[in-house]
């Protein structure tokens, strides 16, 4: 488990306990006493936290302490969550003009006296559980510990290297030292311009660190620069530190040089004593007029009024000085550097295997044991090219030539292996400590998902909303839109890799070891089953099937605290409905069930026994034909994904009681969809026609809340009246061959502000539909693909001033681009793929449209 695991479960909870809603809650049901009294005993056991599962491995007993403390929150928040429901129910009851419900709600567990009972004494017995725990915690002698104090520190780093250790990284070295020895891109000759900052940024172990050493010792930098300095700068960016290490190092840097005076006058002198003015203006000597090159290893700081003030303090060098950063961050290399940030690779298989050997044999040692040698080209595949890992594994088999012990290391998951303090793990996991809390826990996920697996940006966000994960501090922002701000941060922290931005579609994936790391801080409470696991811990709270054959009932714990089940993987999925049904009755306090490419024919009524179910997906099933009404009873469900079911005769009636949904998906043969039923859906923000093959058209009245709209192969759909989404922001339209969108003759639609359009598979199209003008100024995303006939692109595109980016796809008759390309400032990304002849014409250099398109960042011809 983590080592700040337990401490960010307490933090969340207190931040919800602290929050209005649930203070107004307590006062309103008579239960704020006793939820004060949890809460405050809760502030005092949390600050003794960290320092508890700082020593849980040395003091017996702390580890099962650790673990109440953390079950205690977690069923702190399933009984808070019966707040929100209740109000749910309220709203539902209100709303129903059908006094036979209203009776019925009266009389039900529901009924307000019999649930405020309930909830005091259940509010009761867990205070009294917790401070009954915080009892037991005195005779450990736990303290108080500063949080940023637990972050595990790493070692200080120093420029001396041994060049024959480096092995595999000749290419980088020197494509760094061509850009140390260019001018500044924007170089006047002096000022701000007279500075250059080079960021190299990589996961944790790429060798970053080696990389900079290598080019510091090269000898071509003792000839660029007068002085050079080595800064290790790691958690703490504290300046006065920075600027005694830098005058230390500019001292040493004199000394050291070949031409310093023999007699040695530049002595190291104290000045740790000397207050800042004085060091300031020590600073400024030594480095005035010199043109010098200055390593910061291992930035961390993300404050850029804390950078610049550094920055300002160290730009009096001569023109062509310049910085070397290495840090782990995007965002932070972005926001310090002055050209576009060395992005480090990992080694080549070959050079891979070269480093292994010489940490896992003495020198020539290897030429005697070929079998292992044969081994340890497959250990090395799961380093994935990480030198850090490399050399973990190697040192771990250093001088060891038991096969077993080579075939052990080769066949167990990174996170199994013996960790030591220098290992890759160890160091990754830094990263994952600097992390803020929040986080921390949405990063753990991942573990439940397997290696290579290809996430998509929206599923990662819901399971992160529908475990509350997700917080909205200003309470206007969307959860939605602040989880893809997780994501982007996690892709900063380079914890994730982007493989395809298509603006409102994203799809990432994770590194192998990053992978590993989510697996080592997850362990007991999260589980990926496949067809090995023989016992599941009976805490566990999130589960995925990641195997076939892996789904004995015999297997799952009975313990009622699960709180995620997911089907991952294609094609895998349950085959019958009693395991549903099981569970349904079992784990009551679910809140993600990913049921997608199952093959039961019937869902259970028991599914209304889930309650705090937020998130259900039954995408795929292509044998269920009925989903029981009494699904609209889970008035928390905020996502619900029936994309695929083909046989799925009509969705179920009551639909409009599900008042939480805010992503809906469809595929039904109805032909006609309940408007009333879509009015109360207030918060539905995303709705997708999949395969409704029987729909004509869409609703006739506004639905206001819509934001993402899709229609995806339904192919009778004729109209597709846009003015009934007046805050759409996102159109996705694909195989519809009747929907003709060059007409839009059913009302005016001068209010369209969409930011991302997305029209595929359409043979009607011989142009772009002339209502795109009307998001002229809103528009950040165009994908046009597989549009055959498409023969030209409307001048008007050339005057969409935030378009970001513009994807053109198998559109083969497409010949040209608007005259006025060069217009679009804003345009990061451009992507021509299968249009022979306008490919020609856009090829760098060469095509005539180059000129036009040169200026934008990132372009793909092929």
């Amino acid at each position: 488990m983590a080592e700040s695991f337990v401490f960010d479960i307490a933090h969340s909870l207190l931040g919800k306990l602290a929050s209005y809603a649930y203070e107004e809650a307590s006062l309103a049901y008579g239960v704020y006493k006793d939820l004060q009294g949890f809460k405050d005993t809760l502030s005092i056991v949390s600050g003794v936290l960290l320092d508890a599962e700082c020593k849980k491995d040395q003091k017996h007993g702390v580890r099962e302490w650790l673990r109440q403390i953390q079950n205690i929150c977690y069923d702190a928040e399933d009984v808070l969550d019966g707040f929100n429901l209740q109000d749910k129910r309220k709203q539902v009851v209100k709303a129903s003009r059908s006094r036979r419900v209203k009776v019925r709600h009266f009389f039900s567990s529901s009924n307000p006296l019999v649930f405020r009972f309930r909830m005091a004494r259940q509010i009761k017995e867990i205070r009294d559980r917790m401070d009954k725990v915080a009892a037991d915690g005195v005779r450990f002698g736990l303290t108080n510990v500063d949080p940023g104090l637990v972050v595990q520190q790493r070692e200080m780093t120093y420029p001396h290297i041994d060049a024959s250790s480096v092995i595999g990284r000749e290419n980088e070295q020197d494509e760094i030292i061509n850009l140390l020895m260019q001018s500044h891109p924007h170089s006047d000759g002096g000022g701000d311009n007279s500075l250059c900052v080079i960021p190299i940024v990589g996961i944790g172990g790429l060798g970053k660190t080696t990389i900079a050493k290598s080019v510091f010792n090269d000898k071509r930098m003792d000839q660029l620069f007068q002085l050079k300095m080595w800064v290790c700068i790691s958690d703490d960016f504290n300046i006065r530190k920075i600027i005694i290490n830098i005058i230390n190092s500019a001292t040493t840097s004199i000394f050291t040089s070949s031409s310093a005076p023999s007699s040695g006058s530049a002595q190291l002198e104290n000045i740790n004593n000397l207050d800042i003015v004085q060091l300031v203006s020590r600073l400024r000597q030594k480095l005035s007029g010199q043109k010098f090159l200055v390593v910061l290893d291992d930035v961390w700081n993300d404050d850029r009024a804390k950078w610049l003030e550094l920055k300002d303090l160290i730009k009096v060098g001569a023109p062509g000085s310049k910085i070397i950063v290495t840090t782990r961050s995007n965002s932070i290399a972005s926001m310090m550097g002055d050209v576009p940030p060395y992005l480090l690779k990992g080694l080549s298989p070959k050079d891979c295997l070269s480093l292994f050997v010489k940490w896992a044999f003495k020198e020539g040692e290897e030429k005697k044991y070929p079998n292992l040698v044969e081994i340890g080209k497959e250990i090395v595949k799961k380093c994935q090219g990480v030198p850090l890992a490399v050399r973990t594994l190697g040192s771990s088999l250093f001088s060891n030539f038991d096969i077993s012990k080579w075939e052990f290391v080769r066949d167990s998951e990174m996170w199994n292996l013996e960790q030591k303090k220098d290992g890759i793990l160890p160091a990754l996991k830094l990263s994952y400590d600097q992390m803020p809390s929040y986080m921390r826990q949405c990063f753990v996920y991942i573990s439940l998902y397997p290696k290579d697996y290809i996430f998509h940006r929206t599923v990662m966000c819901s399971l992160w909303v529908a475990h509350g994960l997700v917080q909205s501090l200003q309470g206007s922002e969307k959860l939605e839109s602040i989880a893809r701000k997780y994501i982007d941060e996690l892709h900063s922290r380079s914890f994730i890799q982007v493989v395809r931005d298509y603006g409102s579609y994203c799809i990432f994936n994770v590194h192998d070891l990053i992978h590993d790391l989510a697996l080592y801080v997850s362990r007991e409470d999260f589980v990926a089953v496949n067809s090995h696991t023989r016992n599941i811990p009976q805490q566990v709270r999130h589960l995925s099937a990641v195997e076939d054959d892996s789904l004995d009932l015999d297997l799952f714990p009975k313990s009622r605290c699960m709180r995620s089940i997911l089907f991952p993987i294609p094609g895998l999925g349950l085959e019958t409905e009693s395991l549903l049904n099981e569970w349904a009755s079992r784990y009551k306090y679910l809140r993600y069930l990913d049921l997608s490419d199952s093959s039961f024919e019937t869902m259970p009524n028991s599914v209304a026994k889930l309650e705090h179910l937020r998130f259900l997906d039954l995408s795929f099933n292509k044998k269920i034909r009925i989903i029981p009404n009494s699904i609209c009873k889970l008035l928390h469900l905020q996502v619900l994904l029936l994309s695929g079911c083909t046989k799925l005769e009509s969705f179920p009636k009551g639909l409009g009681k599900l008042i939480s949904l805010r992503r809906l998906i469809l595929t039904t043969k109805q032909s006609v969809f309940p408007h009333d039923e879509f009015v109360t859906l207030v918060h539905l923000q995303s709705l997708n026609f999949h395969y409704c093959d029987n729909i004509k058209f869409l609703f006739r009245h506004q639905l206001p809340s819509i934001e993402k709209l899709s229609c995806d192969s339904c192919g009778f759909l004729e109209s597709l009246p846009l003015h009934i989404f007046p805050k759409l922001q996102t159109l996705y339209i694909k195989n519809c061959e009747k929907l003709n969108l060059l007409l839009n003759n059913e009302s005016p639609i001068q209010t369209l502000r969409m930011k991302h359009l997305y029209l595929l598979c359409s043979l009607s199209l011989v142009t772009l539909p002339e209502w795109i003008v009307f998001s002229m100024e809103t528009l950040e995303t165009l994908v046009i693909d597989s549009l055959p006939n498409l023969k030209m692109l409307p001048m008007f595109l050339s005057t969409m001033t935030r378009l970001k980016k513009l994807y053109i796809i198998d559109c083969p008759q497409l010949l040209s681009l608007p005259s006025d390309m060069h217009r679009l400032t804003a345009l990061e990304e451009l992507c021509i793929e299968g249009c022979p002849e306008l490919c020609r014409k856009c090829m760098p250099q060469s095509g005539e449209y180059w000129p036009m398109i040169a200026h934008i960042k990132t372009i793909s011809i092929v």
